[in-house]
C-alpha cells in the first residue's frame, strides 16, 4: 500500500506533466477533479497537500509558456524555435525543458521552462509592435554618455531586458556614435548582435526578407 507520502508526490508529479504536456485550462480542471475528495480526507497530511498543488498551479499559471515551432527571441543568443519539450530527472522529480533551435549560431540549448522568463526569452512580437520599433529608430535621442564603458553597460542591460524597443535603441544609439567615432571592439560585438537580433525579428514579424528589412532599418537610422 502506498504511503501518504509517495501519493503526495504522486499528485504533484501528475498535475506538473499534466500542465507543461496539455494547457492550463486541462491542468485547472485536474486540480478540480482531485480537490474535493482530498479536503473532505481525515488526514491532515493529504489535506496540505491540496494547498501545495494550488500553489504549484498559481505559480506555473503566471509563467508564459510556449509551444513545439513557436519562434522565440532569447535577447543574448538569437531568435529561434522550440523544436521540443521534454522531461529531465533531476533527483526525484521531472523538470519540463523547451529544446530550442537557434538560427543564427546553428546550436540546439535547452532551458528549463519554469526559467525561461527570467532569461528574458519571449515570443516575437505583432506586426505592429515591428513597425513601432522601426518608427523609433528614426526618433530623436537623448545623448549618450562618452564613457564607452558606461555605455557598454548601460546598453548590455537593454540588451539583457531584451524587449523589441530596448534592441532598437541600442542600434540606434550606437549606430550614431560610430558615425563620431570608431566603436571599441567589444561595443562593435554589441552593436553587431543588436542589429542581427533586430533584423531577424522584425523578419519574422513583416514576413519580409532580412535584407530588405535590413534596408528599413538603415533607412530609418539614416533619417536627418
Amino acid at each position: 500500500m502506498s504511503t501518504y507520502f509517495e501519493k503526495r508526490a504522486f499528485l504533484f508529479n501528475k498535475l506538473k506533466v499534466f500542465y507543461i504536456n496539455y494547457n492550463e485550462n486541462n491542468c485547472l480542471k485536474l486540480y478540480e477533479i482531485i480537490k474535493f475528495p482530498l479536503f473532505s480526507a481525515k488526514f491532515s497530511l493529504i489535506r496540505s497537500t491540496v494547498f501545495s498543488i494550488y500553489a504549484i498551479f498559481h505559480r506555473m499559471s503566471k509563467v508564459k509558456t510556449f509551444q513545439v515551432d513557436q519562434k522565440v527571441v532569447y535577447p543574448s543568443q538569437g531568435v529561434g524555435i522550440i523544436k521540443s519539450i521534454t522531461q529531465k530527472k533531476f533527483k526525484d522529480s521531472k523538470i519540463p525543458y523547451y529544446t530550442i533551435y537557434l538560427e543564427v549560431t546553428d546550436m540546439t540549448i535547452m532551458v528549463p521552462v519554469d526559467k525561461a522568463a527570467g532569461l528574458g526569452i519571449r515570443a516575437t512580437v505583432s506586426r505592429d509592435e515591428a513597425l513601432k520599433a522601426l518608427e523609433l529608430i528614426g526618433e530623436d535621442y537623448e545623448p549618450i554618455p562618452s564613457d564607452w564603458k558606461m555605455r557598454y553597460q548601460m546598453n548590455l542591460e537593454l540588451l539583457k531586458k531584451g524587449s523589441i524597443r530596448d534592441i532598437a535603441s541600442i542600434v540606434r544609439s550606437l549606430y550614431h556614435r560610430s558615425k563620431v567615432k570608431e566603436l571599441p571592439i567589444l561595443e562593435r560585438k554589441l552593436y553587431d548582435s543588436a542589429l542581427k537580433l533586430l533584423e531577424d525579428e522584425i523578419s519574422i514579424s513583416l514576413r519580409k526578407s532580412k535584407d530588405d528589412v535590413s534596408n528599413l532599418i538603415f533607412a530609418k537610422l539614416e533619417l536627418e
